[in-house]
């Protein structure tokens, strides 16, 4: 049987005396989507946080390919397309320079700006200065440099938070698209999103 490319096993994190989750367990394997669901509090950005070792889980296993992440912790951020609660966006840079500059930082083979800017409908804004922007463009800013990552792992904290709906509608052919060409992706999220496995916290 054929390892999965996502294998997380035993994942434990506590913050203080409170346990956010236990040993939570789940694959993922290329062309799949997973929603984070739950209450607020349950854990979910936190398990985001945790996959993308911003925060250090206390206990289990995280392996991509067969391979624990945390022994080479630069290839695995390479892998990860991320899309927190805040954009993390330079509010002084253009929206095309900040997707540049995260492409560049990156290190790895990219998709052309063009193609990123009109996942979203952004070529209009491209010189604009992020800081003149409402939320909802900032929020497609940065999903465009998610697809520019062209990272095989997007991890999506609410991603359509702040989105109208043809700006959700982009999203989901975006990650229809990414699903379809191997990719794979974690949302945490209270809208249904189509096709994905489900993946309750408490």
């Amino acid at each position: 049987m054929t390892a999965a490319v996502l294998d997380v096993t035993g994942l434990a994190f506590r913050r203080g005396v409170r346990r956010v989750f236990d040993d939570l367990s789940f694959t993922l394997d290329s062309g799949t989507l997973l929603a984070l669901t739950g209450r607020n509090g349950s854990g979910k950005t936190t398990l985001l946080r945790a996959l993308a070792l911003l925060v250090p889980a206390q206990a289990g296993a995280i392996k991509w390919q067969g391979s624990e992440v945390r022994d080479d912790r630069e290839a695995w951020r390479a892998r990860i397309g991320w899309l927190g609660h805040t954009e993390g966006l330079k509010g002084d840079l253009t929206v095309a320079e900040n997707i540049s500059v995260a492409q560049k930082l990156r290190g790895c083979p990219a998709t052309p700006l063009a193609a990123a800017l009109d996942a979203f409908d952004l070529a209009a804004l491209a010189d604009r200065a992020v800081r003149t922007l409402s939320a909802g463009q900032r929020r497609r800013a940065a999903l465009a440099r998610v697809v520019a990552s062209r990272a095989p792992l997007w991890l999506l904290d609410e991603p359509l938070n702040a989105l109208d709906v043809p700006a959700q509608l982009a999203l989901r052919a975006a990650l229809a698209q990414h699903l379809a060409s191997g990719g794979m992706a974690i949302a945490a999220t209270h809208a249904p999103l189509e096709g994905a496995r489900v993946l309750e916290l408490a």
